[in-house]
């Protein structure tokens, strides 16, 4: 009687042929650097059709700017409104982190995306200030200059600082070095964002507590030390009344 059963034959997968150094790393490169083949559509093109290929994609506004239309530009003025009613007093609390003057948090607020209008590829991602650049930014220039005593020279250290980011962040993204970010772990990242909450609440202390003299150190025991040193001199009970009120309200209108 036959076996039901049959022996499974190896099958051996042959291996590919050895390809030259230069040829196996430049393929490599291209696969990490240019996967998606940005010019692709630039193939079998005329000069003339190169050329506005290429204004497309440094300015996709003249792609998507044929088809948009009146219903598209209400929908946009609606979120615009929207937006800048939550804009404008975040980004004067973002310049304040920053400890440069309110309008300096209103520029970064609307210079940005109105360039990001013209070049940027995305309709969903948030350009302009956030906290944690604010907070850094803040923190590092106040050990070099006194915001206070010497404002000019701290303009000029930020502008300084915040154009050579710009410079950077550009040329990562010439380099399309985005991928760089896949190396960071979710921990670290999740500690981070943690961290800079923190040390911002903490830094909100003066404001809250109506606080004259406070330290300009972020971590947690010196500006502890600095919220109990100066109870005795008393808290600004109005202040901490309105900061509380308003607190509560943020809170729970967002289960309204």
């Amino acid at each position: 009687m036959p076996s039901s059963r049959h022996s499974v034959l190896p099958y051996k997968v042959g291996v590919p042929p050895k390809q030259k150094f230069w040829t196996e790393f430049s393929s490599t490169l291209k696969e990490t650097f240019f996967s998606d083949d940005p010019l692709h559509s630039f193939k079998d093109q005329s000069r003339s059709r190169k050329f506005i290929l290429g204004m497309q994609a440094v300015f996709p506004i003249l792609e998507w700017g044929k088809k948009y239309n009146l219903h598209k530009f209400k929908g946009d003025l609606i979120a615009g409104l929207t937006i800048a009613s939550l804009c404008i007093p975040q980004d004067i609390g973002y310049s304040k982190l920053a400890n440069l003057s309110p309008q300096y948090g209103l520029y970064s607020s609307f210079v940005p995306p109105l360039i990001y209008a013209l070049m940027g590829s995305s309709r969903d991602i948030a350009i302009g200030p956030v906290a944690v650049v604010s907070l850094l930014l803040g923190t590092l220039l106040q050990n070099e200059i006194d915001p206070v005593k010497q404002p000019l020279e701290y303009r000029r250290l930020a502008f300084t600082a915040t154009f050579f980011a710009g410079i950077t962040q550009a040329t990562l993204g010439i380099l399309r070095l985005g991928f760089l970010i896949d190396f960071l772990s979710h921990a670290a990242v999740v500690g981070f964002m943690g961290g800079a909450a923190i040390t911002i609440a903490l830094q909100q202390l003066k404001g809250f507590l109506g606080i004259k003299n406070f330290t300009k150190k972020a971590d947690l025991i010196s500006v502890m030390h600095s919220v109990f040193s100066s109870a005795h001199h008393g808290w600004n009970w109005p202040t901490i009344i309105i900061g509380s009120v308003f607190l509560v309200f943020l809170l729970v209108a967002k289960y309204i």
